[in-house]
């Protein structure tokens, strides 16, 4: 890995290998060296065995905070990739962390989850005072439908520690998502790990499209459900196919790549990513949705180009070492259909980006969709990681 500054060292402990591995994480653990570890990240391939691999780790990493996810895809070494199981270790020399597991989603106390992050917070803050820098890292059930609810609440409490994640995947099929902390797995559950580092970090969320003239209205909507049942006073599927010009009878993942849709918050816009058309004609969204609601079709600029010139915006000032990067699985559909995938991957892996694709990303207070949000390492004199 280089630079044009010279060689550059990872300040984070990475390995990956194919879920058809034997012992896996054994196997990970043998890439990744005997260096302690305040946290292990494990990004999982839906076509991996998540029990068995979440129950190794737990066994190879006893003293080891261990959080995992399922994920639409992996992104590692050589950059978008299928059927990998993918770790990411933060040395304790250079990092300390705590992770909190919010086991029920549906029945979230809002009052007391904001203390116990607030109280946390505090406490890692002040048993590493040494550590000046820090993020929040969110996994969440990509189909809880609760990101919206969950960050909401919870960035207000993380105060001065800027927030990223990703909704966990199952490949393309959206049927079952899976976080995991320490062993204990969870359905309709979330994990927040707040870390100190060392070195310097920055949180970033990119996009690469352009809003256009063209506007639509949510006229009825299941804001629970995410489900948009008329557009215009049309029915959705239909009115939303005429609008981008596509057959209704049509509209596909593709589709929904190709022809986003977007809403302004503030002086920003924000993807609202439609997921699929159901039985009835109606749109079911990623991210929150409701009447009254102005969606605005967006126009994509080449994602390879704009990811190029994102990550050397990034380093302009000083290079980074490493990113974490959860790209939203509508970019890599997207990618598949304009043939940039192997460009993609290229700049990912020169740029040492190491993630997962998602069902969604989480920026802030914000639940986004059609994204690339991660955090980006900056070293500062230390033992970089050698694995």
């Amino acid at each position: 890995m280089t630079t044009t500054g010279g060689v550059r060292q990872s300040v984070l402990c990475k390995a990956e290998v194919r879920c058809t591995t034997t012992a896996p994480i054994k196997a990970l653990r043998q890439l990744l060296g005997d260096e302690p570890l305040a946290l292990l990240a494990l990004f999982v391939t839906s076509q991996a065995d998540f029990p068995s691999v979440v129950a190794e780790a737990g066994q190879l990493y006893p003293d080891t905070d261990v959080v995992a996810c399922t994920t639409a895809g992996e992104i590692g070494a050589m950059g978008y990739d299928d059927g990998l199981i993918v770790a990411v270790g933060f040395p304790a020399a250079d990092f300390a962390s705590k992770s909190l597991a919010f086991i029920d989603l549906e029945n979230f106390q809002v009052e007391s989850e904001m203390d116990r992050v607030a109280q946390e917070r505090v406490a890692l803050q002040d048993r590493s005072p040494e550590m000046e820098e820090g993020f929040a890292f969110l996994i969440v059930d990509g189909l809880s439908l609760r990101e919206d609810a969950l960050t909401t609440t919870i960035s207000p409490a993380l105060r001065d520690m800027p927030l990223f994640g990703a909704s966990a995947g199952d490949g393309a099929d959206f049927t079952e998502t899976l976080v995991a902390l320490n062993g204990q797995i969870m359905a309709n559950g979330a994990v927040l790990n707040m870390i100190r580092s060392r070195h310097r970090t920055k949180v970033f969320s990119l996009d690469h499209l352009v809003p256009t003239d063209t506007q639509m209205v949510v006229t009825d909507a299941d804001p629970e459900l995410r489900i948009v049942k008329s557009i215009n006073a049309e029915p959705a599927g239909r009115e939303y196919a005429r609008i981008v010009g596509k057959d209704p009878e049509q509209l596909d993942r593709f589709t929904f790549a190709s022809h986003p849709v977007v809403v302004r918050i503030g002086g920003d816009h924000h993807v609202r990513a439609i997921q699929q058309v159901n039985d009835a004609g109606e749109l079911v969204f990623f991210s929150a949705i409701d009447e009254g609601m102005v969606l605005t079709v967006a126009t994509p600029q080449n994602m390879a180009s704009y990811l190029s010139d994102k990550m050397a915006d990034m380093a302009a000032d000083q290079p980074f070492t490493d990113i974490i990067g959860c790209d939203c699985i509508l970019r890599r559909i997207e990618a598949e259909q304009t043939q940039m995938t192997s460009e993609l991957s290229s700049i990912m892996a020169k740029n040492n980006v190491t993630g997962f694709s998602t069902y969604g990303e989480q920026i802030g207070p914000l639940h986004v969709n059609q994204t690339m949000t991660g955090v980006a390492f900056y070293r500062k004199d230390s033992t970089a990681c050698r694995s």
